[in-house]
């Protein structure tokens, strides 16, 4: 007995970064998971008994079209905003000089409005009546309003417009830390810009690549913020499914379904880039 009373129990320790993962992460994730395979009644009531409808119900082909054209729009926001951010963020830190800082900051503190605001200025900019077409229509370039707003081609703008300073401050930091002794090294070997870029200052810097591409392409896939302003009810994509069950109609157990399906394929998204080779990118954001 007194053995018994004396020996040491080991209670696994967890920390705060644990703790905050269990409350807000894995318990959350563990309700929708159970709710995921209930029912629903009227009222929105939850009727505890096991079924498999919800997810039956989401291979529908309409709902695997807003899947699909959920990851095709966050992959054309990703390569978007890969080609546009990469050059951005390559000539702040080659031609920047003592103004980088200043510069950096021009692309990324809007990001620090929120991105409710950012889409509704934008919205403003482009809508009808819109400061862009009433500039348009004063000038005589145009004799009636051009639509501009809830379609494809505005969402996935309004996705890039969010996204892209998270794509560009990851390698912005990689090109930062580049070694130009390698650079120095690789023009006396008689590379040229191209060659150098590619061989050089690309594969040194793809951990930045990495890193901006799970920042960006990730929450564009699950974003249902921009296809509700700016794509209305005739752009939906798997955020909005969430939004459209949960608030709208009130099916907790499929809006849960649907959310376990988001969870599973960022999951899988992240595997998949730390195959390729992305384990730095993901060391960088842990």
């Amino acid at each position: 007995m007194v053995k018994f009373l004396t020996k040491q129990v080991h209670l696994p320790y967890v920390g705060p970064v644990g703790l905050w993962v269990l409350l807000f992460v894995l318990i959350p994730m563990g309700v929708a998971v159970y709710l995921s395979f209930v029912t629903s009644g009227p009222h929105s009531r939850i009727i505890h008994e096991f079924t498999l409808d919800n997810y039956r119900a989401l291979f529908t082909s309409a709902r695997l079209l807003i899947l699909a054209r959920s990851f095709q729009y966050a992959v054309v926001t990703n390569v978007v905003c890969l080609l546009v951010g990469y050059p951005l963020a390559y000539w702040i830190v080659r031609h920047g000089g003592r103004f980088k800082l200043l510069l950096l900051g021009g692309m990324i503190v809007p990001s620090w409005i929120s991105q409710l605001l950012r889409l509704y200025a934008l919205r403003r900019l482009a809508g009808d009546p819109g400061i862009i077409n009433s500039v348009l229509l004063g000038l005589g370039v145009i004799s009636s309003p051009v639509k501009m707003l809830f379609n494809p081609t505005a969402v996935v703008f309004g996705l890039i417009f969010v996204w892209l300073p998270f794509m560009m401050l990851p390698i912005y930091a990689s090109l930062e830390g580049l070694d130009q002794s390698l650079l120095e090294a690789s023009v006396d070997l008689g590379a040229t810009p191209f060659k150098r870029f590619f061989t050089v200052t690309l594969p040194l810097t793809k951990g930045g690549v990495f890193a901006g591409t799970i920042l960006c392409l990730i929450p564009a896939f699950g974003d249902w913020l921009s296809p509700l302003i700016l794509g209305g009810d005739r752009v939906l994509m798997a955020g909005s499914l969430v939004r459209l069950y949960f608030i709208s109609v009130g099916n907790f157990p499929l809006g849960a379904a649907v959310a376990v399906i988001l969870t599973a394929a960022v999951l899988l998204m992240i595997y998949i880039f730390i195959k390729l080779g992305g384990e730095e990118a993901i060391e960088r954001l842990v």
